[in-house]
């Protein structure tokens, strides 16, 4: 029986009580608000709620409670606004709790002005500056880590856990937040072999929790969403992301890549390609050059959901100079009205045959990526053939996990010979 949370916030002159409604968390989070087992898993299915409830719930409770200050990281930083540093605004807002707190967007941390205690956010990328971290009262006594399968090593995390030094009254913990991505990472081999069953939904030790959702633990979802996951007919992504189950990856694209730190690096010319999207689809633009059989991914210029031209315009204005971008041409109104906006934008040529066409052609390069393209990075270890309904492997690829590789194509044109597209009308291009 859920009973509802009541804290106690001493301010200046007089002590608030702020009641929080039980109803508001899903039922498999619930137990999970108090724990406090130094290495926690919160893992499963998409839109199952796992970061919204260590985020967006626990986290504010947390510092509004007092005595625990956050370090939230990801592998890249940049990559933090729109997910953790939203997630947590977001929860702020949902706890009515706007007056407890002061955001600050630019160094993206969140203070309770109740207590003083608060939460950081920091990428991984800025290694220094994770040294450096201390809080402006207390310790560091939680570390919570989002997309953790986005780490490629053990490295960083031994790194973190020495941030959760000095005293404290609080036990310290770790949070990882993931999905199951595939069965041979690091994590699954640590914390999982020999302990975890595909069928398991919890597991619990003194120093370990594990708990895995899905989307039919969120009852927060809309309907819509449960569609779509339910109607996932790739067994890959209706296993990992419907069911929450540690994928197996078989048919990948792309085998021959790495990533490296290209700082320093000089290239003589630029690819630039941009896949629109709006709402579910991000927009991707990235930026790559080619010297001799080695095609560098050195940009994620964007990779965002719901950004309007103008804003699209602004971001790409960074990098580009006046510099031509290649877009996706299902898209000639957009493409048209960034043109407006000073940006040498045109169509990319398409046409039938082109999608693997442009594969076979990346594929004949060895490619590196920098480590800040972190979506680029994503997308290169999930991107994947599709299967026929007796589980043959086909010459498709699934239409999943490709939006920067979509881009990436479509920069890469000019190289690609013979054209295999006819030119597109002014009219077709959107220039009227």
């Amino acid at each position: 029986m859920k009973v509802a949370l009541i804290f106690a916030l001493l301010l200046v002159m007089a002590t608030i009580e702020f009641h929080i409604d039980p109803t508001i968390f899903n039922d498999a989070y619930y137990p999970q608000i108090a724990s406090d087992v130094h290495t926690q898993i919160f893992f499963g299915g998409a839109s199952s709620g796992k970061s919204y409830f260590a985020i967006g719930q626990r986290m504010i409770i947390d510092l509004l409670n007092g005595g625990r200050n956050y370090l939230a990281v990801r592998n890249v930083g940049r990559t933090l606004r729109t997910s953790v540093f939203n997630e947590a605004v977001k929860g702020i807002s949902h706890l009515n709790a706007q007056d407890l707190f002061r955001v600050n967007k630019t160094e993206m941390t969140i203070t309770c002005t109740a207590n003083g205690y608060q939460a950081i956010l920091k990428g991984l990328d800025d290694v220094e500056k994770v040294k450096s971290i201390t809080p402006e009262k207390g310790i560091i006594t939680d570390i919570l880590i989002e997309e953790a399968t986005e780490i490629s090593s053990e490295d960083p995390i031994k790194q973190l856990e020495r941030r959760l030094r000095g005293i404290s009254d609080k036990k310290k913990r770790v949070t990882f937040l993931f999905n199951p991505i595939y069965r041979t990472h690091w994590i699954y081999k640590r914390y999982f072999s020999g302990k975890w069953n595909d069928d398991d939904t919890l597991y619990q030790d003194d120093d370990l929790l594990i708990l895995k959702t899905t989307y039919r633990d969120n009852r927060f979802l809309e309907e819509e969403d449960r569609v779509v996951l339910e109607s996932e007919k790739n067994t890959y992504w209706y296993d990992v992301y419907t069911l929450g189950k540690w994928g197996i990856l078989g048919d990948l694209i792309f085998t021959d890549w790495e990533v490296s730190d290209m700082q320093g690096q000089y290239f003589d010319y630029f690819y630039n390609g941009m896949d629109f999207g709006y709402s579910n689809d991000p927009t991707a633009a990235v930026r790559s050059a080619v010297k001799e059989k080695t095609l560098y991914i050195t940009d994620e210029m964007i990779y965002e959901c719901r950004l309007f031209n103008d804003k699209i315009a602004e971001r790409l204005k960074v990098y580009l100079g006046k510099d031509m971008i290649r877009c996706d041409s299902a898209a000639p109104k957009d493409i048209a009205e960034i043109r407006s906006y000073g940006i040498n934008a045109v169509p990319a040529l398409k046409g039938p045959g082109s999608l693997n066409y442009g594969i076979q052609y990346l594929q004949q390069h060895h490619i590196m990526i920098d480590r800040s393209c972190q979506n680029v990075i994503n997308e290169f270890q999930l991107y994947q053939w599709d299967k026929d309904k007796d589980g043959n492997t086909i010459n498709k690829p699934i239409d999943k996990f490709n939006h920067a590789i979509d881009a990436l194509r479509y920069a890469h044109e000019p190289r690609m010979a013979p054209k295999r597209a006819k030119p597109m009308t002014k009219e077709e291009m959107g220039f009227f």
